[in-house]
């Protein structure tokens, strides 16, 4: 018996083993050489590369600055904030070493590689203008920097050592924000039977959905004679629940149709994830096997009704982002893009607009994942430029080929309702600009008939009178709430959408008196005021977009102008040095929640409780001059006291934008001491409070994780968020400390941010400030599991200690 388990247990291994031949993908992340600056010879299998730096894969090798004004200094006027006259710009693009060229070098063996196998080589993103080589042999390249994009280097791959050598280049003028540098999203590659499933080759859609069952449409590409494909859908816990064989294709493509009973729908509060397994058999004999994740839902865009998921009417509270991750810099990472979407999550927020370019693989797994729908952009030019040396070089040879790249890569993710061509191009002038419009939307249908397409337009009054706006599926608006009423008369679609609204700046914890609504407001620190009143001259404060949200049925949702800040584009402050990243982020750098991000959750978190109030109470030498005091939250009504004395009732009303959204109290006078709101609920009664207490002088350091346990995988990060107390526990919100970092065990100090837009310490050396009493310490861990020590020290304070702990 026990040798009839034996070979049992012998012959399931051989089975195992021979699956795991089927395909392999092998991640290159480690063991690579980076050089920065052009070298003649670097992609000769014999160069000698042995003093170069030691990096992994995903990298950006500019974000360890130092931050330099003469880096990306410019002499420019930006037509896109109405600018006539140029003028010196400086922190543009971050203020970081990103121009210039550099080489990445790796060697690599494939453990299963076999004559007569199909190798692909893929690229997720690769900033920017990347030159392949492999073996000494250039295998091809590519252009646009957020493109994702593969070759077959089957004819060049080799038993053995493989060396694979790119050569980047950053060129001036060719962002309006930090672009990052680098192999900074994930290189694989996979290796493969030649009888196998083309790469991104698998597309499925859920034409029929009622409760009772969904019809679940699977079409996939495939290469080889006499083959056949067999796909199993299972449930999210693994179950098989239905399959089907398929022997006949039409071209080279299997059409299959699956039925699911009783289908969980995908949405953002239920976001349910089915799984295919596509199998490829030549005989009996399996060739190739791919699974993929989808969801089933239903979207609609109609006339006068608005947009709906699953038969529900719905509006978009969306957020626009970045791609880049505050201190890490554009390097792909995903603990950082799960903090980012889980203090999203409870703000509300349940759309992310990829602004102006194509999102990561990561970032659209965890918006299937945890609930996010997703408007995928593509380009932030066309053919005519914005930046000298943007996408506009490009449009004509390559706009196809990466459209088509970001449809069939990422089109099975439930979470993309909606594709962007393009973000506020100034194309949107003149017939060329219609036809161009037109034809890339015609592109986007071709390879995904399911979803509409929009463009993010600022030139509405242009697009209104050319039929640029009136072709695409979704009107997108980019501000503009004055014309609002006439697009949706005038364009047929029925709708409008707020594509990026608001673009409020403020800065956490920064608060300016006297407290008034203005325009392009400067100060002499290069701060903006947190009372959430200052905007652009574009631009607009969050209730203007509100009122529009609520009283406008045909308006279907905005993507607010940010989610979070970016490094670049330090508008106002863009001619003022040292300012280098921006200010219109709903959460700063360091992804601190500033107080715009409580309005916001007042609104849109319609299942929490949100009382917040500002300014903080420590305001030494404003005693008894006017200080007043806003609320943000989900109740109609409260109460001030300053010190135990009424400052009276406030109720939101509609007698201005910021009466109908804010409870505010505009002629307090400043008294240290307590600061208390009181929340009423509907019938008068109190709910809910709370509490500010003027802070004596700093005295101890405390140290909040949003994680105490991480991954020992090298990669994962545990965000400390630091501050410090006075000796009664109380918050102090004006600290500027400086800060010492030392981490001990299996992990490592990587990176700090405060979230100061003008500040220029280093993200990566272990020490820096304070900015409004706050900071975060992003601490990653090894390969091996263990614990994990962080102190943080500073002179005069009383230092902080946590134990974190990493496993596998």
């Amino acid at each position: 018996m026990q040798q009839k388990n034996f070979f049992l247990l012998i012959f399931l291994i051989l089975i195992q083993v021979s699956f795991s031949q089927v395909r392999t993908i092998k991640e290159l992340d480690a063991n690579w050489k980076f050089q920065k600056g052009d070298f003649e010879n670097a992609f000769q299998v014999g160069f000698d590369d042995s003093k170069w730096e030691n990096v992994t894969i995903p990298h950006d090798w500019a974000i360890y600055g130092p931050f330099d004004k003469e880096i990306d200094k410019q002499d420019v006027a930006i037509v896109q904030n109405g600018e006539n006259i140029a003028s010196e710009k400086t922190g543009r693009t971050g203020a970081l070493p990103h121009i210039g060229s550099a080489w990445y070098r790796n060697k690599f063996t494939l453990s299963y590689y076999e004559k007569n196998k199909k190798v692909i080589l893929l690229f997720e993103g690769a900033m920017s203008e990347p030159q392949i080589y492999l073996n000494g042999k250039k295998v091809g390249a590519w252009a646009y920097g957020y493109s994702y994009f593969y070759f077959d280097v089957s004819e060049f791959i080799k038993e053995g050592e493989n060396t694979l050598a790119v050569k980047l280049t950053n060129k001036e003028f060719a962002s309006r924000w930090y672009p990052g540098a680098g192999l900074y999203r994930k290189v694989s590659v996979i290796v493969k039977n030649k009888e196998s499933i083309n790469q991104w080759g698998t597309f499925i859609t859920t034409p029929f959905i009622s409760k009772e069952v969904s019809k679940v449409n699977i079409k996939s590409k495939t290469s080889g004679e006499n083959v056949r494909l067999v796909t199993a859908i299972y449930d999210a816990d693994g179950q098989k629940i239905s399959s089907e064989e398929a022997t006949t294709q039409f071209g080279n493509e299997f059409d299959q149709n699956i039925k699911v009973q009783n289908p969980k729908l995908w949405s953002p509060e239920t976001p349910y994830l089915y799984k295919a397994v596509s199998q490829l058999f030549v005989g009996s004999e399996l060739k190739d096997e791919v699974s993929t994740h989808f969801g089933i839902r239903d979207i609609k865009y109609e006339a006068n009704k608005g947009f709906s998921l699953n038969g529900e009417v719905r509006k978009f509270k969306g957020v626009c982002l970045h791609h880049d991750l505050g201190p890490l810099g554009t390097a792909i990472n995903n603990a950082a893009l799960r903090r980012q979407l889980t203090i999203l999550k409870d703000m509300g927020c349940d759309a992310i607009r990829s602004s102006h370019n194509m999102p990561s693989f990561e970032q659209l797994e965890l918006c299937d994942e945890m609930g996010f729908m997703f408007l995928a952009e593509s380009f932030d030019e066309w053919a005519k430029p914005k930046v000298k040396n943007g996408y506009n070089r490009f449009f004509e040879a390559y706009a196809e080929k990466d459209i088509v790249n970001l449809v069939q890569a990422t089109r099975n993710h439930p979470s993309i309702v909606m594709w962007s061509s393009g973000n506020e191009v100034p194309d949107q002038w003149g017939e060329e600009g219609v036809k161009r419009a037109k034809w890339l939307q015609d592109i986007f249908h071709r390879e995904d008939p399911t979803r509409p397409v929009t463009v993010g337009m600022d030139q509405v009054n242009a697009t209104m009178e050319s039929g640029f706006g009136a072709l695409l599926d979704v009107p997108g608006l980019n501000y503009r709430l004055h014309l609002y009423e006439e697009a949706f008369k005038k364009f047929p679609q029925g709708f409008i959408l707020g594509s990026e609204t608001a673009s409020t700046v403020s800065s956490r914890g920064i608060y300016k008196f006297p407290v008034v609504q203005e325009k392009n407001k400067q100060y002499d620190d290069l701060q903006c005021s947190s009372y959430d009143l200052e905007a652009c001259s574009w631009s607009n404060v969050p209730d203007e977009d509100f009122v529009l949200q609520d009283d406008k049925p045909w308006v279907i949702g905005e993507f607010v102008w940010t989610g979070f800040d970016y490094l670049g584009e330090p508008t106002p402050y863009d001619e003022s040095w040292p300012s280098r990243s921006s200010y219109f982020g709903i959460s700063d750098l360091a992804g601190l929640p500033k107080d715009r991000f409580y309005l916001y959750r007042s609104r849109w978190n319609t299942a929490d409780e949100t009382l917040h109030v500002l300014p903080h109470w420590n305001w030494e030498g404003r005693e008894g001059e006017t200080t007043p005091v806003f609320v943000y939250t989900s109740y109609n009504s409260a109460e001030l006291f300053v010190n135990g004395k009424s400052m009276g009732i406030q109720k939101k009303n509609a007698s201005t934008a910021q009466n109908r959204y804010r409870l505010m109290w505009m002629d307090v006078k400043y008294d240290p001491g307590t600061l208390k709101v009181v929340a009423f609920d509907d019938e008068g009664n109190p709910v809910a409070e709370k509490e500010i207490h003027t802070a004596e002088k700093p005295y101890k350091i405390i140290l909040n994780p949003d994680r105490k346990t991480i991954k020992a995988d090298g990669k994962d990060l545990s965000f400390v968020e630091v501050s410090v107390v006075d000796k009664n526990g109380i918050p102090c919100p004006t600290a500027t400390n400086q800060l010492k970092f030392k981490v001990k065990g299996e992990g490592m100090y990587r990176a700090a941010c405060n979230g100061d837009a003008t500040s220029l310490e280093q993200f990566h050396l272990p020490t820096m400030k304070l900015f409004s009493g706050k900071l975060v310490v992003l601490v990653q861990s090894t390969n091996q599991s263990g614990n994990i020590e962080l102190s943080v020290t500073s002179n005069g304070l009383k230092s902080g200690k946590l134990n974190l702990n990493s496993h596998k």
